[in-house]
């Protein structure tokens, strides 16, 4: 592994390592922290046949950053997301909303690049619109995916689910992510291309 890539890969264990000490409540814990505990063991088996390009990299070890404070505080108790409600005059603790823009945001980025270098797509239309469209299946998999550990925990999994009353939160939840992947695709695909290059080209 390269030397950026293992120094994210540090960053991220270190961090994941910081957000385990007593958390709020640890079931939510395992729960924010599994995407992690998945991804990160498959970029590190892939780097030498698929590394990806720094600016992925970057992104994906910014995401598992923000699943860990979730994680740590629950989504509906981070401290920033106090800061921001109080600051604008919110009703609620809004930090959720940002992981789920992340949600849609960052993996945008990751699919857009698997497609490149995997299929004949190149950019375009039909590039945006299939990566949107992985983005926001992927949010309301994600959203089964708690619903599921909703039905399986009871009480035991509100935190996890963060809706904090808000009975259009999954609705509101996959909209974030639908506004990440197009945001991330309209902001940084000229970026993202360049660093490909940089990659392929090598």
């Amino acid at each position: 592994m390269k030397r950026y890539p293992a120094a994210l890969l540090l960053i991220v264990g270190a961090a994941l390592v910081l957000s385990g000490f007593h958390p709020y409540d640890r079931t939510t814990w395992w729960l924010e922290i599994f995407p992690i505990l998945i991804g990160a063991p498959l970029l590190v088996a892939t780097a030498r046949r698929f590394p990806l390009t720094t600016l992925t990299y970057t992104l994906l070890a910014l995401h598992a950053i923000i699943l860990m404070v979730g994680g740590h505080y629950t989504y509906a108790r981070v401290p920033l997301g106090f800061w921001f409600q109080n600051l604008l005059g919110l009703a609620r603790n809004d930090y959720d909303r940002l992981g789920h823009f992340a949600q849609g945001f960052i993996p945008a980025i990751l699919v857009r690049e698997i497609l490149l270098r995997t299929s004949p797509l190149r950019p375009g239309r039909w590039l945006f619109v299939i990566v949107t469209a992985i983005c926001l299946a992927f949010s309301a998999c994600y959203e089964f995916f708690e619903w599921g550990a909703a039905v399986a925990g009871g009480n035991a999994a509100d935190a996890f689910l963060g809706t904090q009353g808000d009975v259009w939160d999954t609705q509101s939840d996959m909209f974030c992510a639908l506004i990440g992947a197009i945001v991330a695709q309209l902001t940084l695909a000229g970026v993202h291309d360049r660093s490909l290059a940089k990659l392929l080209n090598r």
